[in-house]
């Protein structure tokens, strides 16, 4: 058990010993500039959002796994804009929404491990949501797995016709969204939403330290079926790779997009992941571990909040799998992840209905 603890630790974490550094020096860059997110095309919706996932602690959050008071489960940021004091639906699902997790790096090295059931289901379908898992190759690219993305689509194109897909994509899973949905305009009439969860959008520096060998201990997980993938799955989510991606790949407009951001008080950071968030911290102490808050934004995306989660604890219940692990290393994993999943939903709904209401009044 805590050799497969020291063996996840050691890869997914992507780099912890490496000597390179995070932010090398290099001209093969497009311009940049680090601007308010109200001058880069980005809605706050974090007033709204706040309410939303209150109402929905206060209503029913006790019954579910790692309540925390609202308060102490979205980070404040800045001049958080205030909610709209519209009362907030809880009922069942008025648009007929159908949601997709994409996960992240390695996740189906050690998703046995886990012991992984999605969470995510069993409460979001008691108000009428449906809820998948999009199996991509946690050991490839952005390229190969946005095809996959698409081949899930269309697999179910019949069905999908008389639905809508909110696609969610966590750490690297927001990459391969992007690129399938800009790769990939046949499966544009299916999307209603593409959300980014601790979404590695801009990539993350620890992955300039590490090299796609540092992955392969990841195939001696226990129950692992990971594959060989393509190669290319660090070398992804590299800043510069994903910054130069961004840059030459504008988004479709037909689609919404939205960003959820993890952003940990220093002590909301689990011991395992410690040694990451100080290597962040040499580039910027607003980090979740893995990822700088900034690089997980979606350009022209509505901003949703900021969680006071760190990585894991938003969508790898480790400790719930392994109680040992969780108590002495992955020791801040507890989060109120079905309550989220569930106000991000209910915002989107929302959002949707209030955009045809407008359509309507035009």
């Amino acid at each position: 058990m805590n050799r497969s603890l020291v063996v996840i630790a050691t890869t997914l974490l992507l780099a912890a010993c490496a000597s390179k550094p995070l932010v090398p020096y290099t001209q093969d860059t497009p311009p940049l500039i680090l601007a308010p997110a109200s001058m880069a095309g980005i809605e706050d919706g974090r007033g709204r959002f706040r309410e939303i996932t209150c109402a929905i602690l206060e209503s029913h959050g006790k019954e579910l796994p790692h309540y925390r008071e609202c308060e102490q489960a979205i980070t404040r940021l800045g001049n958080e804009p205030p909610g709209t004091g519209e009362p907030v639906y809880l009922g069942q699902s008025k648009k007929n929404l159908v949601v997709a997790f994409v996960p992240g790096i390695g996740w189906e090295c050690f998703e046995s491990w886990l012991k992984y059931e999605n969470e995510f289901d069993s409460h979001v379908e008691e108000f009428g949501f449906q809820a998948y898992i999009f199996s991509v190759d946690g050991m490839s690219g952005t390229t190969v797995n946005a095809r996959m993305i698409r081949d899930a689509i269309m697999k179910n194109a019949d069905e999908l016709q008389h639905q809508q897909l909110v696609l969610i994509g966590y750490s690297k899973g927001a990459p391969d969204l992007l690129e399938a949905v800009v790769t990939y305009p046949e499966i544009h009439r299916y999307i209603a939403a593409v959300v980014s969860v601790a979404g590695a959008v801009g990539g993350s520096p620890l992955a300039n330290a590490a090299e796609e060998k540092d992955l392969g201990l990841l195939k001696h997980i226990p129950g692992s079926e990971c594959t060989q993938g393509d190669g290319h799955a660090v070398e992804s989510l590299r800043p510069a790779v994903r910054r130069q991606w961004l840059a030459d790949n504008p988004l479709p407009d037909s689609i919404r997009y939205y960003s959820l951001v993890t952003y940990p008080e220093p002590d909301r950071i689990s011991s395992v992941l410690k040694s990451t968030n100080k290597k962040l911290n040499s580039v910027d102490s607003r980090n979740d571990s893995q990822v700088i808050f900034y690089d997980q934004v979606i350009p022209g995306s509505t901003l949703l909040g900021y969680l006071n989660a760190d990585h894991w604890a938003i969508a790898v219940p480790v400790a719930e799998a392994h109680p040992f692990i969780g108590r002495h290393f992955v020791d801040k994993n507890e989060y109120p992840r079905q309550a989220v999943a569930e106000a991000v939903l209910r915002y989107i709904e929302e959002d949707m209905e209030q955009e045809e209401h407008n359509e309507i009044k035009k």
